[in-house]
This record gives C-alpha cells, sequence and structure tokens, in this order.
C-alpha cells in the first residue's frame, strides 16, 4: 500500500498535467480523470466517478469541483486540497503569464488561427467527456434510456434541462434507477 505522501504527491503530478490539457474546462478532461482514478489507480468505481460529477455538476460552483471530490475520496482534506490545487494553480499562473502577452498580438494573424483551433478541440474533448460519463452512468437499462431520452430532449427541443433532470429525480425516486 502506497503512503500518503506518495498517494499526494500522484494526485498532485496528474491533475497537474491534467490542467495543462484541460481546454474547455475540468469537463473536457473527464475521460482522462475517468481512466486515471477508475482504470489505472482503481481509486472509484465507474458508479462512484458518475455520482461524484454529477454532485460536482449540481453543486453550485465551478465544475472543476469534481477533482476536490476525488481528492477527498482518495486522501482526505489532504487529498482534497492538493487535487483542487494542482488542477487550477498551474493553469491560473499559466492564464496570468499568457493574458499580459495575448493582449499585446490582438490583431495578429496567428492569434486568430490559434484561437480558432482551440474551439474545435474544445468541443472534441467535451464530446468525449459526454459520451465516457454516459456509459458510466449507465449501469442498468432504465439508467440507459433516461441517458438517451436526455440527450435526445436536449439535442432537438428547446426544453429547460432542469425538467428533465426533475424527471430522472422522480425516475430514482421510483427506484427504477
Amino acid at each position: 500500500m502506497k503512503s500518503d505522501s506518495d498517494i499526494l504527491t500522484t494526485i498532485a503530478v496528474q491533475f497537474a498535467i491534467m490542467s495543462f490539457l484541460a481546454l474547455g474546462g475540468a469537463n473536457a478532461v473527464a475521460p482522462e480523470i475517468h481512466r486515471l482514478t477508475v482504470e489505472v489507480h482503481g481509486w472509484l468505481t465507474d458508479r462512484q466517478f458518475a455520482d461524484m460529477f454529477a454532485i460536482a455538476q449540481a453543486a453550485p460552483g465551478p465544475n472543476v469541483m469534481i477533482v476536490t471530490l476525488i481528492g477527498f475520496h482518495v486522501a482526505g482534506m489532504w487529498g482534497a486540497v492538493v487535487a483542487t490545487l494542482a488542477m487550477c494553480g498551474p493553469t491560473a499562473v499559466l492564464a496570468l503569464y499568457l493574458a499580459r502577452t495575448w493582449d499585446r498580438f490582438k490583431d495578429a494573424q496567428w492569434r486568430v488561427a490559434v484561437q480558432g483551433g482551440l474551439v474545435p478541440i474544445s468541443v472534441g474533448l467535451i464530446g468525449a467527456s459526454a459520451i465516457v460519463l454516459a456509459r458510466a452512468a449507465s449501469h442498468n437499462w432504465s439508467a440507459v434510456a433516461i441517458t438517451a431520452i436526455t440527450a435526445a430532449f436536449a439535442y432537438w427541443t428547446r426544453w429547460n434541462p432542469l425538467w428533465l433532470i426533475c424527471a430522472a429525480a422522480v425516475a430514482g425516486l421510483a427506484g427504477l434507477v
């Protein structure tokens, strides 16, 4: 069994690396977070990961809270602190540095190209996150049905997502999920 400092170091390194890949926010690296926490380290099950993601999305505040929940689950309060700082700290420092120089080149052709290239990358990463989370949440037939119906309604209608959340909550209360 690893010591506490080894686990905290692992958490710090893994989330610091992911922070630089999180184009579009923490949700963009959800597949990698899932892979590391469920498949590589075995810290969570698919169900636990899906539950933590749902809690992080439902709670007020930034969507990066999933790393705080994972850190807490793995290594208690220090794990939560280390995971959050590792995920937010490196990119905050990078953003501070880049913000100063980015404005100087607001009319540069390369800046327009970089910004244009980052959009499809972000959309692709978030799309991959949706697929990974749908698989993790699909633990029985009713969960698969709710996922498919919710995706269809969200894509083809202009319904407020709160109605879909309420319908899923009723299904959960009824014991269908």
